[in-house]
């Protein structure tokens, strides 16, 4: 009998963390092995922020904080959400987590029952499917493609929404795709849910900064949507702050209490440390983050280039944070230097053995037809990466 609960039994590992170890194994192994797999940034937390940080622990912050973050922090937020997303945010209607992650399993908590469900544009982040379904919700997965920049279409929502229909989660910039929606994408998007009024969408804009398009849209700023809207976020990406573990979310006050009723019963407050120096983070200018968006721009035209001259690869322009998300089923079906490539999975685990470089397979985020890179990392190690990949896919004899 196995004594581990059904719930635990039923759900998945983390591709990306699964492949990350499975790297870091090869490389003790004495594999010369390059990750792409992780979606962490390579540069070192700012300065002045950990600076706040250092002032913080001489302050003596060393007691429990409140369970919804510390009154100054979620005053910062409320400043940031207006500045940055036009949102109106109060501090009750603020709460602020153990990362990103944990605002996402708080909201899916609280909102969903089972058999509720929640559209799910693909692809998404890996981990949204898995805590919609941990929270008894059930993923309605909707399609895209690189054709059509990996986005929704208002008649594809549409489609997807039945009496069952609870909630739409998506993220902008998105992890994995990059892709990004403009103002006329969502309001497009918001004519539609404007129609059920009982429809709640969490915005994941984690990305935000990390954003070549010139603009960015919250679709909380939409008409009609904010009351309907969660807006997660944190500093982690943007402000090179993964392992502080800060995210934040702004939601209508009903939602806001009852994501604290459950942290308060699991978690409690953020780190103490990590929060007094976010107050910082998020009350600098964005134009703080330039070098380092500068620096992800330049690796996403190296890297999408360098992918448009592999036969088979099939590739859009990311508008925004640090991945390309390549169509890769051309190779399906086909068998490359004996091994035989069914689907995206067995591709990426080609590209491990024969090029050692790690991916992420796309079936992890909804799209079985493509493979996830991260260029957070250097450009030198990006195009040793690419060059390998190249002669793995095209140095070879290829049986069909």
């Amino acid at each position: 009998m196995n004594p581990l609960s059904d719930r635990i039994n039923n759900l998945s590992t983390s591709q990306t963390l699964a492949m990350a170890a499975l790297a870091r194994e090869l490389k003790a192994q004495g594999k010369d092995i390059i990750s792409l797999s992780l979606g962490e940034p390579d540069f070192n937390t700012p300065d002045f922020i950990k600076e706040a940080a250092k002032k913080a622990i001489d302050e003596n912050y060393s007691t429990y904080t409140p369970v919804e973050g510390y009154l100054e922090l979620k005053e910062a937020i409320c400043r940031k959400f207006k500045r940055d997303n036009h949102l109106e945010y109060t501090p009750s209607q603020i709460v602020v987590s153990t990362g990103a992650k944990q605002s996402l399993y708080n909201i899916a908590q609280v909102m969903l029952n089972h058999g509720d469900e929640v559209i799910l544009p693909a692809p998404y982040w890996v981990s949204y499917f898995e805590i919609i379904k941990l929270s008894g919700g059930v993923p309605v997965e909707v399609p895209t493609s690189v054709e059509t920049d990996f986005k929704i279409t208002p008649e594809q929502l549409e489609a997807a929404i039945t009496p069952k229909t609870k909630m739409m989660w998506f993220s902008s910039p998105c992890n994995p795709s990059g892709s990004v929606y403009s103002r006329e994408e969502l309001t497009a998007l918001a004519k539609v849910l404007e129609k059920y009024p009982n429809i709640y969408v969490v915005s994941d804009e984690i990305y935000e900064h990390i954003n070549f398009s010139g603009t960015f849209c919250s679709i909380g700023s939409i008409p009609g949507m904010f009351e309907k809207t969660i807006t997660v976020n944190g500093v982690a990406k943007a402000f090179a702050m993964t392992g502080w573990r800060i995210g934040y979310m702004g939601a209508p006050e009903f939602i806001a209490k009852a994501c604290t009723k459950i942290q308060g019963q699991v978690t409690s407050g953020a780190n103490s440390i990590a929060q007094r120096a976010t107050i910082t983070a998020v009350d600098a200018d964005p134009s703080v983050l330039k070098h380092m968006v500068d620096a992800f721009h330049s690796r996403r035209d190296l890297v999408v280039g360098l992918l448009k001259e592999i036969p088979g690869i099939k590739i859009n322009v990311p508008e925004g944070a640090f991945y390309v998300f390549p169509d890769v089923s051309s190779f399906f079906g086909k068998t490359l230097r004996g091994h035989e490539i069914k689907d995206a999975n067995d591709f990426s685990m080609y590209l491990l053995a024969e090029a050692n470089v790690a991916t992420v397979t796309g079936d992890a985020f909804g799209n079985p037809n493509c493979i996830r890179f991260s260029y957070a990392t250097s450009e030198d190690l990006l195009k040793e990466a690419l060059r390998r990949i190249k002669e793995a896919v095209t140095n070879t004899e290829v049986l069909a």
